[in-house]
């Protein structure tokens, strides 16, 4: 079988086992990739996510010596819900990014790059391959612009002409010399309304994000969040859509071809207060197969505070005011405190407050209990 013949194989059994989109890339050295790069840690626009190694991220090589070519693949996910439940004054619901709703994208890709890695073993026992899915060192964004699954878009994203910018990607380095596809032409033209869209000007320019502005790299930090972001980010739990929605090219765009990617609708929109008392073990097991929970649950748990004083909700109070006094964790307490001050009425919150000014002994904390006084 030649590699001609091979490839038209490979493409027709990714068709059979959900692979929306396959595209295969030569495996040089990704050259200008390295120069975005490179600029974007001298300007201080890394999320610090990244693989740091900068000559591993564009070298293939570095991952499989035998490189001859890699193999990229996409996979739609939905963008609509089906059924989804209401935020209400009595129950009010933080929301995942849609990129975060069903099973954890790693494990379905990866599923499906071992499949192929299986069928190419039984055409060439001899084949090399190595598999990565958006925490390997490559770009997967960089191959899949290569293989022509779809250009990169001023927002970063990759565009399918197909499916939009809401698929996920894969890449499959293997040592077989498959016939490159030709990259796709970038049609975002003259359009600028993900920059314009963008609440914190994180998008500085086409295809340049700082990732320190960016609110999807904001609600993953595990910090205090910046007095500046905390309105902006709403009740949004993990993750930001905006600058995929406001595309002209993912207008009506929304597939629901894969059940592992179905949203459970309680956990892609959970209830905001139960999420405050939830213990490792009762997050894990709610939480734990979506790929929103891989920082755990403590960024999700300030969210879910900062959403609830985006809400104002009064019933909260009494859980915040517990966190307060007991948490063990800074970051939780403090947030707590300037949520107190956000939602409260001046007389009942500011013997809390006061309170818990007495007893504390961290600055942050203080830092933050003072801002509730003043949002009193």
């Amino acid at each position: 079988m030649t590699n001609a013949q091979l490839k038209e194989k490979l493409i027709a059994y990714s068709k059979e086992i959900g692979i929306d989109k396959i595209g295969f890339a030569s495996s040089d050295p990704f050259l200008s990739l390295k120069d975005r790069l490179e600029t974007q840690q001298e300007l201080g626009y890394a999320s610090g996510f990244e693989h740091r190694n900068i000559e591993e991220r564009v070298h293939p090589k570095t991952h499989l010596p035998e490189a001859r070519s890699i193999i990229s693949i996409a996979m739609a996910y939905p963008t609509r819900m089906k059924h989804p439940p209401k935020s209400t004054k009595e129950e009010r619901r933080g929301m995942f990014s849609r990129s975060s709703w069903g099973k954890d994208y790693h494990h379905v890709l990866n599923d499906r790059l071992n499949k192929l890695i299986a069928f190419l073993k039984q055409e060439v026992p001899e084949a090399k391959t190595k598999a990565m899915v958006d925490t390997g060192a490559l770009s997967d964004r960089a191959v899949a612009e290569r293989a022509g699954i779809g250009w990169s878009g001023k927002n970063t994203f990759i565009i399918t002409p197909e499916f939009g910018s809401f698929v996920y990607l894969g890449d499959l380095i293997t040592s077989i010399p498959f016939e490159p596809d030709e990259p796709l032409t970038d049609l975002c033209g003259s359009c600028t309304k993900c920059i314009d869209a963008c609440p914190t000007g994180a998008l500085e320019q086409a295809g340049q994000l700082n990732a320190q502005k960016c609110l999807s790299f904001l609600t993953q930090t595990k910090g205090f969040l910046d007095d500046e972001y905390r309105e902006k980010i709403g009740n949004h739990l993990y993750g930001w859509d905006t600058c995929q929605l406001v595309c002209p090219y993912n207008k009506g765009v929304d597939f629901h071809s894969h059940t592992e990617m179905e949203p459970d609708p309680e956990v892609a929109k959970p209830k905001l207060l139960p999420l405050l008392t939830m213990s490792n073990r009762e997050f894990k097991d709610r939480f734990g197969d979506i790929a929103g929970a891989w920082r755990g649950k403590k960024p999700i748990q300030r969210n879910a505070i900062i959403a609830l004083a985006h809400f104002r909700d009064q019933s909260a109070l009494p859980t915040l005011t517990e966190l307060l006094k007991n948490d063990p964790r800074p970051v939780i307490r403090g947030t707590a405190a300037w949520a107190i001050g956000k939602i409260g009425e001046k007389e009942s919150e500011e013997a809390v407050l006061l309170s818990a000014k007495k007893e504390e002994k961290d600055e942050d904390v203080l830092n933050e209990i003072n801002k509730g006084l003043d949002l009193l």
